[in-house]
């Protein structure tokens, strides 16, 4: 059996609720971006917020993997930086992991309007090794690489 936990650990749990999701087929890289893009915000609005970038109305900042992309408006204003994207899937995910720590709060006894998210995290996952048939008998390499991703709220 793997043994797992999260990457933060806290001495008194009473205010927290938590949630993780495992073998996302989504890249640790486009998570990352999502997760930083969310940290700090109240629950509600990054889920509004989630449901905007799912619509295409609002866009991520990417500002670790961010080669040949292209600016997008109003992300300089909001954010400081023009680079971005629309992360569909992994915004999709997110939302779903949101709910869910939303869901253990309630089931704590936790005020759901003033929930905060203090901590997100996207790690590397499985990686699945295919591989593609090519011309004259060769082969490439063709990777599904997965994440784990978890967040904490805070009740204020």
């Amino acid at each position: 059996m793997p043994r797992w936990s999260y990457s933060l650990k806290f001495r008194d749990e009473t205010k927290i609720a938590k949630a993780m999701m495992w073998d996302v087929p989504v890249h640790p890289k486009v998570m990352r971006e999502v997760a930083e893009a969310i940290k700090g915000m109240r629950l509600a609005e990054a889920k509004r917020f989630l449901e905007r970038v799912i619509e295409k109305k609002e866009a991520i900042p990417f500002r670790r993997a961010h080669g040949k992309q292209a600016h997008r408006r109003g992300l300089a204003d909001r954010w400081g930086w023009p680079v971005g994207r629309y992360p569909v899937k992994a915004a999709k995910y997110m939302l779903k992991l949101l709910n869910n720590v939303e869901n253990n709060a309630e089931d704590k006894g936790l005020e759901i309007e003033n929930l905060r998210i203090i901590h997100v995290a996207a790690h590397k996952g499985i990686t699945l090794k295919r591989w593609m048939p090519r011309a004259y008998g060769r082969a490439s390499p063709k990777n599904r690489v997965h994440s784990h991703i978890e967040v904490i709220v805070r009740e204020e």
